[in-house]
């Protein structure tokens, strides 16, 4: 498990960690009189997409339509794979080849 992402409010993360896949751990720590709250789990493009982040729904809208691609269509599919890119070395997984 690592650290996918970081909440300021309970409930946001309480909700979050319930729409992961897997095993998940949701930890709280405070900084003074802050809390916040890490949620681990998997790192998978399904969990990711579960959180809402890294764009992949509009990703997803992007590739369903991908035949009618206007040229700033183009321009945001390389942004966010540019994006992927790099989360995918972070966490050590693979940007599937049917995104690019």
């Amino acid at each position: 498990m690592k650290l996918l992402n970081t909440y300021d409010d309970r409930d946001d993360a309480e909700s979050a960690a319930e729409k992961l896949a897997g095993d998940k751990r949701l930890a709280s720590e405070r900084d003074s009189t802050v809390v916040i709250y890490n949620l681990f789990g998997i790192p998978n493009w399904s969990n990711f997409y579960r959180l809402g982040m890294y764009n992949l729904d509009e990703l997803k809208t992007l590739l369903d339509r991908r035949a009618g691609w206007q040229v700033v269509d183009q321009s945001r599919h390389a942004e966010i794979i540019a994006t992927l890119m790099i989360v995918a070395k972070n966490y050590t997984i693979e940007v599937p080849g049917h995104w690019l």
